[in-house]
């Protein structure tokens, strides 16, 4: 059976069986491959201690035959993400990440650009590089921007009146149109969440910058707390529910001194 490798990141991982296991990873070559990794669950020498959440690994599998899963023939760790797993909030974000592209992508569809977002996003958590909120925010909108549902923040996605012709410097947000209401339009709509042009400027700079820039940005305390109830109203809304993860995630923060 001819045999494939990649780079690739745990999503999820279920017991099958006595004695199996079915892993069901992020890969930089195939996107979403679920593999049964026969044995996992009593061998102590055969995959002990890898094939955990959120891990970088690399993989060999070859292809199931008659409509079976792919069979995980190796797999190395390239990077534990040791740090996430000692901390359970950053824990929760990871696995609200990992959820998150596991319910999106389509099996098999090779999304490079994805796979570098988790990838980064991920590290940067684990090393501390950046603060946990600001990762979430540019994990999410990074994340649908490369989906094909960013939100749309130039012009009224009602009547088309361009931003900057809104008289006002609070601006109206309705998720399931994806994007601005001027004031006229607002007015008719229910429910729209408001953003301020300063917070709308740096959601449109972290959906274009270089990932590496993101450390740059400054978030002001109003531009967080106004992206982040956006973003976990706007994804889950485009997903058509809301993940476990996400609802445990929103727990532990409520629960977080401010």
């Amino acid at each position: 059976m001819p045999h494939v490798s990649s780079p690739a990141i745990v999503l999820r991982v279920i017991e099958h069986g006595d004695y199996d296991k079915i892993v069901t990873c992020f890969t930089l070559r195939r996107g979403k491959v679920p593999l049964i990794a026969k044995g996992a669950k009593k061998s102590i020498k055969r995959f002990a201690g890898v094939l955990e959440l959120f891990s970088v690994l690399d993989l060999v599998w070859s292809f199931g035959r008659g409509g079976r899963l792919p069979v995980l023939q190796e797999a190395s760790v390239v990077n534990p993400f040791e740090q996430i797993r000692t901390d359970i909030t950053k824990t929760a974000y990871a696995s609200y990440w990992c959820e998150l592209v596991y319910a999106w992508m389509e099996q098999g569809q090779r999304q490079a650009s994805v796979y570098g977002l988790l990838e980064f996003t991920l590290d940067q958590l684990d090393r501390g590089a950046l603060p946990e909120h600001i990762l979430h925010i540019t994990f999410q909108l990074r994340f649908m921007t490369l989906s094909g549902f960013r939100p749309g923040f130039d012009h009224c996605h009602a009547c088309g009146k361009a931003l900057e012709q809104f008289g006002h410097s609070s601006v109206s947000f309705d998720v399931k149109r994806g994007g601005v209401l001027c004031e006229e339009c607002a007015s008719q709509a229910a429910g729209p969440f408001s953003l301020s042009k300063g917070t709308i400027k740096v959601l449109n700079w972290v959906s274009n910058a270089p990932l590496e820039k993101v450390h740059r940005l400054r978030f002001s305390k109003q531009a967080v707390e106004e992206s982040l109830q956006m973003l976990e109203a706007f994804v889950p809304y485009y997903l058509g529910k809301e993940t476990k993860s996400l609802k445990f995630l929103k727990q532990l923060k409520a629960k977080l001194p401010h």
